[in-house]
């Protein structure tokens, strides 16, 4: 189920937030633990075993961290705090890197291990980060453990951000889960976030994702430079638009039900610098791995030797978060190497040239960085790579590019329009300008997106999420 579909917009979310609002204080975190167990089973009930399994391994394994820190028996703590890490990512790795691991040593054999390809549980990367989040707090003393199986479940579970994140850490929620107050101001402001989210995927996303889908599907050597540009500058909005579309639902969901998720995404495509368009991109992940990762590791503050490995490792990491193939490990190791440079080169002639010029930088990199990302492996990315810049390609221009760019040049321009600041301010500026006529205008506008994004998602069959892959 996703939440971009009329099932889930006329259906599930009615009767949930219904039973939700009728049932007192003690039982809404039941109904939502239960709803988002119904939520995740719904595409592939078999993995709800697996989702049980983790709910109640963790609560476990916590209860048992703490009780070996109370008695101060630091040996028993350790072991049962890696033993647990290494259950989770163990988990983790059997379901999502089996599969890669399997191709890459026949790749060296000189014969075949047979093997099946196990499918991917939805949102297993995401709910291991929250569980993981979780079990280090708890080993390092910074939140309580959870000793209300319900409400840990609950945030394990919790339909509004389980598949596609935001990544909540356990520390941002941990009051919420048993005080939340939710006010008929909170309740609209979440269905503002909703909608606008609903709109971003289901009419910029979906629309000129099928520009990209079409290019990318050409034959090798009949991709012009511009059809490769007009693909990987349509995939680049579909993935924000997509991307921030569902987070953005996710938060406005948790403002329905009374939650305060951190945003997950700042304008990214108007950065000045790689370092900067990670800041304001999937910003939860990139808080996890600084929080668990490069921080405990020494962050910046060691040797600048160890500095760069530390930033290696996070990238690499990240990449392969992403996905099993070797594209998304070398797409990891690019953003490192570019930060890299940032920091210890650039930086002195990033501040001295104007700001249109980093832009351009900044952009003609997160464009590369989008095909190594997109492609099916190494060899696809230095192809499309080339065509881009007219190594192997079909002449400057071809009737196919200027065909995609004049039919979708409007929606790329609306998604230019969608993806600054300057077009939310004005809005905002609209719905708080204190004028009953403003609200009524911000209001019908509301109105129309969801009107247009229904009509759309009744009568169309392209409708996918390109995160639940991951």
């Amino acid at each position: 189920m996703i939440f971009s579909s009329v099932f889930f917009i006329f259906v599930f979310l009615p009767i949930t937030l219904l039973v939700y609002f009728v049932v007192p204080k003690p039982g809404k975190n039941v109904v939502l633990l239960i709803s988002s167990l119904i939520f995740y089973a719904w595409g592939e009930p078999v993995y709800i075993i697996l989702m049980v399994f983790s709910i109640v391994y963790n609560y476990i394994s916590g209860i048992e961290i703490d009780y070996h820190k109370r008695q101060q028996d630091k040996g028993r703590t350790r072991f049962v705090f890696w033993l647990t890490v290494g259950v989770n990512l163990g988990i983790l790795m059997f379901f999502k890197y089996y599969g890669f691991l399997m191709e890459n040593i026949n790749a060296v054999l000189p014969f075949d291990i047979p093997y099946k390809e196990l499918s991917l549980p939805v949102g297993i990367s995401f709910y291991t980060f929250q569980t993981l989040s979780y079990i280090i707090d708890v080993y390092k003393g910074n939140v309580a453990v959870q000793k209300n199986l319900i409400n840990f479940g609950t945030y394990i579970t919790m339909f509004p951000q389980l598949i596609a994140g935001p990544i909540v850490r356990y520390a941002d929620i941990e009051a919420q889960l048993d005080n939340r107050r939710i006010t008929l101001p909170g309740f609209g402001n979440g269905i503002a976030w909703f909608l606008r989210g609903l709109g971003k995927k289901v009419l910029l996303a979906n629309n000129i994702g099928m520009a990209y889908d079409a290019i990318a599907a050409l034959p090798d050597g009949k991709m012009s430079v511009l059809s490769a540009w007009v693909g990987c500058v349509a995939y680049a909005f579909q993935i924000y638009f997509d991307f921030s579309g569902y987070s953005d639902m996710a938060i406005g969901l948790g403002k329905m039900f009374g939650f305060e998720f951190m945003k997950n995404f700042d304008y990214p495509y108007i950065s000045k610098s790689i370092t900067e368009f990670w800041r304001r991109w999937h910003i939860s992940l990139g808080t996890w791995f600084r929080e668990y990762v490069y921080i405990p590791l020494g962050g910046n503050r060691v040797s600048t030797a160890k500095a760069i490995r530390n930033i290696f490792i996070v990238w690499f990491l990240t990449g392969f978060w992403h996905g099993a193939a070797w594209n998304f490990i070398f797409w990891g190791l690019y953003y490192g190497a570019l930060l890299l440079l940032e920091k210890y080169v650039l930086k002195g002639v990033l501040e001295k040239v104007p700001n249109f010029v980093k832009h351009i930088y900044t952009m003609l990199f997160v464009l590369i960085g989008w095909v190594l990302f997109f492609s099916p492996g190494m060899g696809d990315a230095v192809s499309y790579i080339g065509a881009m810049f007219g190594i192997g390609a079909n002449g400057l221009a071809d009737s196919t590019g200027i065909y995609y760019l004049y039919n979708y040049a409007l929606l790329i321009l609306l998604s230019v329009i969608c993806s600054v600041p300057f077009t939310y301010k004005k809005f905002t500026r609209i719905v708080f300008g204190g004028s009953k006529g403003r609200t009524a205008i911000a209001m019908g506008a509301y109105l129309a997106i969801f009107v247009l994004s229904v009509a759309y998602l009744v009568n169309a069959t392209y409708n996918p999420f390109l995160y639940f892959r991951f």
